[in-house]
């Protein structure tokens, strides 16, 4: 049996300005094939995926070159047409020469958005089946953020989709392809789907699964699944900051041969989350800057330490209105990681910079209209090096505080992550991040926060929760609730 392996995702701010390239994609490591591919991510859905696949006795993975990730996260704009067609090109190819096969496994993300492809996964996925024909089966696994519509699977047969947010399950998801594909190809499986969307539409920060109504359509997902043996359900809570046709919510249903069975609970998922509509979106509290920065700081008098300043709205990493905030609020023994700046990190590894040397450098701001403009900031380097791919500059200024200097958008979602460039997190008042939910991973699960504040600035820029101020040019939003009236069922 032998399976090929693909990885090709991205989830793309259609309105950043800065398009994400070919060498976005090239860097040591990416592209990926063989055994460092299918080694890549051994705790996300490539691990769970070759975990279980490699219990099977015969089967064979090849894992097909691949890109990883781009260097610049999920900081960057549309993917470039050239891009796409370079690394889907390559992994056709790719197939065509390592086949036969009875099997692809495709890792992907679910709100890539292309210049001048609708539906690139889906896409991807058509030009796989042209190769591997009729006979072989595909199946996906897709990031909850995803905007995915019916064209997947009307190329591959099955897909798996997250369904907690922080990503817990990723790798759960990965094991559960391997399994059922494997099942597919010996026939013990075979995959009856229906999509059903729900025109509703939301910002990613409200779309925490730790509260409800949004714990409550997972849980009720998970009851059906174990409720109906061999059912699963799919929920993309939608991308909203993706400009595309296939925007929105959309449950898929799988089942072993019974549509029927599909169908009716699609129908169930769908109208569940239309009655909750409302409540959907008034979930999770968001602040402006400003209060938000005052409210930590009442925060700190009471003794309610350590706060979290989740900055759930800056795209590129390089926004300077939280920085800028805490700074005229007088406030003290802060941690603010990371602020991204290219040109800073650049111009201290170009001058060697090291622990103890002064700083004054205006950082941040500058990208586009949502980072602001810079801020100067005077203080001392305390470290600065390597890590991860990309030069760090840890930077002390004012009563204690910290500022972490990353070249790219970074979204810390664990202490540990800053242990890792010699910060010990418990140590500060106040922790300001560039997160939406992920933070919550190992800020609020883990019980180290005593209090937390969603912040965004007064300005509705680009992450922002109101998404009547985005510029959509390929999207209506009067065919969204809550900006139109749109009928359903």
């Amino acid at each position: 049996m032998r399976i090929a392996v693909l990885h090709f995702a991205h989830e793309t701010v259609t309105f950043l300005q800065n398009d994400t390239t070919l060498d976005d994609f090239r860097y040591d490591g990416s592209p990926a094939s063989g055994e460092t591919l299918l080694a890549h991510d051994p705790k996300s859905y490539m691990g769970g995926f070759v975990k279980v696949a490699r219990e099977f006795e015969g089967v064979e993975l090849v894992g097909i070159e691949s890109p990883l990730w781009p260097k610049t996260g999920t900081g960057s704009g549309w993917v470039t047409r050239e891009a796409y067609e370079a690394f889907a090109g390559r992994m056709v190819d790719g197939i065509r020469a390592s086949g036969p096969f009875d099997g692809v496994y495709l890792s992907l993300h679910g709100a890539m958005a292309v210049r001048g492809v609708a539906r690139p996964e889906a896409e991807l996925a058509r030009r796989v089946r042209e190769v591997v024909g009729g006979r072989a089966f595909m199946v996906g696994t897709f990031d909850p953020h995803g905007n995915e519509d019916e064209e997947f699977l009307r190329h591959a047969d099955m897909a798996f989709t997250v369904k907690y947010f922080p990503h817990y399950d990723a790798r759960l998801q990965g094991e559960r392809a391997a399994r059922m594909l494997v099942r597919a190809i010996r026939g013990d499986y075979k995959p009856a789907t229906v999509t059903r969307r729900v025109p509703i539409i939301s910002a990613t920060v409200l779309q925490w699964t730790g509260a409800s109504p949004w714990m409550d359509l997972v849980q009720r997902a998970l009851t059906w699944e174990a409720r109906e043996p061999d059912l699963y359900v799919n929920f993309f809570f939608g991308f909203p900051f993706a400009d595309v046709p296939d925007l929105g919510m959309t449950f898929q249903v799988m089942t072993n041969g019974d549509a029927t069975l599909a169908r009716r609970v699609a129908e169930d998922m769908a109208s569940a989350a239309w009655r909750q509509r409302q409540a959907l979106l008034g979930s999770t509290s968001v602040l402006l800057i400003p209060e938000g920065v005052t409210r930590a700081k009442k925060a700190v008098a009471d003794g309610a330490t350590p706060v979290v300043l989740a900055d759930h709205s800056d795209r590129s990493g390089s926004a300077t209105w939280l920085l800028r905030e805490v700074v005229e609020q007088d406030l003290s023994e802060v941690l603010i990681a990371t602020l991204a700046d290219v040109r800073a990190v650049d111009a201290l590894k170009a001058a060697g910079a090291k622990a103890g040397d002064p700083f004054d450098m205006e950082v941040g701001g500058l990208v586009d209209e949502s980072a602001g403009a810079p801020l100067r900031i005077r203080g001392v380097v305390r470290a600065a090096g390597e890590s991860r791919g990309q030069f760090w500059a840890v930077i002390e200024f004012g009563c204690g505080n910290v500022l972490v200097l990353s070249r790219y958008l970074v979204q810390i979602t664990e202490p540990e992550q800053l242990a890792g460039l010699g910060i010990d997190a418990a140590r500060f008042k106040v922790i300001a991040l560039k997160s939406r939910v992920h933070f919550r991973r190992g800020f609020d699960d883990s019980g180290f926060a005593k209090t937390i504040l969603l912040v965004e600035p007064v300005q509705p820029f680009l992450g922002t929760v109101r998404l009547d101020a985005l510029p959509y040019r390929n999207v209506d939003l009067k065919q969204f609730y809550p900006y139109g009236e749109p009928r359903f069922p």
